[in-house]
């Protein structure tokens, strides 16, 4: 098999050898370590996303901060989120996936714990900017570290499969979790857990091999051909692969992003605007919505709780929705659905209405995003493949940060109704802004939608 391989190498770039080779694999242990591990480390970050809903009545409960204050730690989060989002692209397309990926880990892990011990606002506030800083460099490095190990064939799925236990399940189990021990550990102890869980994900990750796509494009093919070899994949020896300029890139990742796709990461940042904006908003926000109409606490949290199976459900379809209809009708479909869910949701008349239509809304939000995020992280190259999903995620952050608060301003000026009314309206948007994201990438190599750029 290595012989065949040699043979046909010859005029073959490292790149594109490597990345070949990779497409084409069978999933061996490497590849199931990559996706546990990312997969972990995304579980503990989204799980900070969930919580954060669920503790709000506490917050405000126990007097340590008022209701314009919660406004103030979402946007001050969604504000690490944007600088931690924009940072890891730079660095880790110039200098390496994993080095980046574990200190954004680590910083969240203490972050968290430093703002749960917080002894005034100020210092929360802090903590949970680092904590932003730290979570938002964590997503578009889940996306691109799985999606270059993954197989061609597969690749939805794995990403899918990663969302799925990392990126949905979050959502119900951190509410459950702050509702059986919000009584017994408080608002505090429930972040501990979450940063303590963190830094045993961070140890655990060095055992993260490198990108061997992001190696054979920055002057390192003989790493990545070794690590094919610790893959048990077919390798060549590095003198029969031709070396070109893309080899080796040195060009500024934010610069091939910008010059060559510019309506790529135009429409990918109108989309995570949308998502994001819309998905950590209702976070932050739905509890209390709940409480103002009349629910307890506990109830609210509970309504809450069975709102976010929404989550997992919509991640299950997506695994098979990905690579049976594809990337592009599923989130445009999905978009749409979603925006006449949050208007009827706002008309919604009783409890049992407000549950059931609050899932189908969150169900299809989040197929949308979530399907939108495989699809972004596929269409730009393997040396500039974190920056431009982290700019569309940058984009996203911004979006939190006008949300978190705007929900509060419109709902107390106009009413839910005008709430619900304008995501219904950006959510059509984000319909349209997906159709221009790239050409659909299902059942094609990375090589293909995005060719590694000189």
């Amino acid at each position: 098999m290595a012989q065949s391989a040699q043979t046909g190498a010859a005029a073959r770039t490292i790149e594109d050898f490597v990345g070949q080779t990779m497409d084409e694999a069978r999933m061996g242990p490497i590849h199931w370590r990559v996706l546990a591990l990312v997969t972990a480390g995304l579980f503990v970050d989204v799980m900070d996303f969930s919580i954060l809903g669920a503790l709000v009545p506490d917050m405000l409960k126990s007097g340590f901060v008022t209701p314009a204050q919660i406004a103030s730690i979402g946007s001050t989060t969604a504000a690490g989120l944007l600088i931690g989002a924009l940072g890891q692209g730079e660095f880790t397309d110039r200098f390496g996936r994993k080095a980046v990926y574990q200190f954004n880990l680590l910083l969240f892990g203490l972050a968290t714990i430093g703002a749960a011990l917080a002894p005034s606002y100020m210092w929360l506030l802090v903590g949970r900017f680092l904590a932003g800083v730290g979570l938002g460099a964590e997503a578009p490095l889940c996306y691109a570290y799985v999606a270059e190990f993954s197989p061609r064939r597969i690749r939805g799925r794995m990403l899918a499969f990663m969302q799925f236990i990392g990126g949905a399940w979050p959502w119900p189990i951190g509410t459950l979790f702050a509702l059986g021990f919000r009584d017994m550990i408080g608002w505090r102890g429930i972040w501990v857990v979450v940063g303590i869980a963190a830094l045993i994900i961070f140890v655990l990750r060095f055992a993260l091999p490198g990108s061997p796509r992001w190696l054979a494009t920055h002057g390192r093919g003989q790493q990545a051909l070794d690590l094919l070899q610790r893959m048990r994949l077919p390798t060549v020896p590095l003198s029969s692969l031709r070396v070109d300029a893309a080899s080796d890139a040195h060009s500024d990742p934010f610069l091939v992003v910008f010059r060559q796709y510019p309506g790529r990461i135009a429409a990918a940042m109108v989309c995570f605007f949308t998502f994001f904006g819309i998905a950590l908003g209702l976070g932050a926000w739905l509890p209390s919505i709940l409480i103002a109409r009349g629910l307890t606490i506990t109830k609210s949290l509970s309504y809450t709780f069975g709102i976010t199976l929404a989550f997992p459900c919509s991640s299950a379809l997506m695994m098979y929705a990905l690579e049976k209809f594809g990337r592009k009708p599923t989130a445009v479909a999905a978009f749409l659905l979603a925006g006449i869910f949050a208007v009827a949701f706002a008309s919604a008349t009783s409890n049992t209405m407000v549950l059931v239509v609050g899932f189908v809304m969150i169900f299809f939000i989040q197929l949308a995003g979530n399907s939108s995020q495989t699809f972004i992280s596929e269409v730009f190259p393997t040396n500039a493949r974190a920056s431009g999903f982290g700019l569309a995620q940058a984009a996203g952050r911004v979006g939190a940060i006008i949300t978190i608060p705007s929900i509060l301003l419109i709902q107390h000026a106009y009413g839910l109704t005008t709430v619900f009314a304008l995501l219904a309206g950006l959510l059509a948007i984000a319909a349209f802004a997906v159709t221009r994201v790239g050409p659909e990438s299902r059942g094609l190599a990375l090589d293909e939608v995005a060719p590694p750029t000189a």
